[in-house]
């Protein structure tokens, strides 16, 4: 049965909503109709990354577009919720105004702030009284999981910095590195793969530390530092080829040699 859907110029919310829950219905899309939350979780951190590409290369169009894909998994798992009448996307809306309104009592409010220290402070704590955190433990075990390993990583630290359990400054992080450097080199010796990893964590670790330092996002400065990589190894890659040089069988030095070409080439 063919379901009248007139098309428009024009498209709000509500539609999308609705053309979902046509979509899921029966009648509607087979494929849809099959999705589960689990389906699809991919589908959600995929188009979350579209949407940190767009956001990189400060593309707008293009944000717009992906925006709009992953406001479309947020209205699939609301439909879904509603199917197992879990709750509505009503209700997701309901919540996320709630939330906002009182965590900025500065606004809605009559609390004073006078920096965005202030603000944050203010979140912090109205966020810890509102899961019913008492201790800094405990907000750092409500972290999800799922986070990637250098993100959590920081996120951990900065709870811990909360409780006063820090460095000074970043010399004695920098210090940690050096440390955590020489102990990986002792495992590396020994061969004891399980020894490796673990010191291996700990020096990881302790760069992320540096970098919430320099207040430097660690996730971030990795994919630079692996894309800056990419570049300059198809640079290095090119020059070989040129001057008929086969990396495979190049001397160590040939291959520094052509990699700081690349690096001067790509500055």
């Amino acid at each position: 049965m063919a379901i009248d859907f007139t098309f428009k110029e024009s498209y709000n919310f509500q539609d999308l909503v609705n053309i979902v829950k046509i979509l899921r219905e029966p009648g509607g899309c087979p494929w849809d109709m099959e999705q589960t939350h689990q389906s699809i979780r991919e589908n959600f951190l995929e188009e979350t990354y579209e949407v940190l590409e767009a956001i990189d290369t400060l593309n707008p169009e293009l944000l717009k577009e992906e925006l709009g894909d992953v406001l479309l998994q947020v209205v699939l798992h609301a439909d879904m919720a509603r199917d197992e009448e879990w709750f509505e996307i009503n209700g997701v809306c309901n919540d996320i105004c709630q939330k906002l309104i009182i965590r900025h009592p500065h606004v809605f409010g009559d609390v004073s702030v006078n920096s965005t220290d202030d603000v944050l402070k203010n979140w912090d704590d109205i966020k810890r009284q509102t899961k019913k955190q008492k201790t800094q433990s405990e907000a750092m075990a409500s972290i999800p999981a799922t986070y990637p390993a250098l993100m959590k990583a920081q996120k951990v630290q900065s709870k811990a910095k909360k409780a006063g359990f820090d460095w000074d400054n970043a010399d004695g992080a920098f210090l940690k590195i050096e440390e955590e450097s020489k102990e990986l080199q002792v495992a590396l010796q020994s061969g004891d793969k399980a020894c490796i990893e673990d010191e291996l964590g700990d020096l990881l670790f302790s760069a992320v530390n540096v970098a919430r330092f320099c207040d430097c996002d660690a996730e971030t400065a990795l994919e630079k530092a692996t894309q800056k990589f990419m570049k300059r190894f198809a640079v290095t890659e090119k020059l070989a080829v040129e001057k008929g040089i086969d990396m495979k069988s190049a001397s160590l030095e040939m291959l520094d040699l052509l990699w700081d070409e690349a690096k001067t080439l790509t500055k």
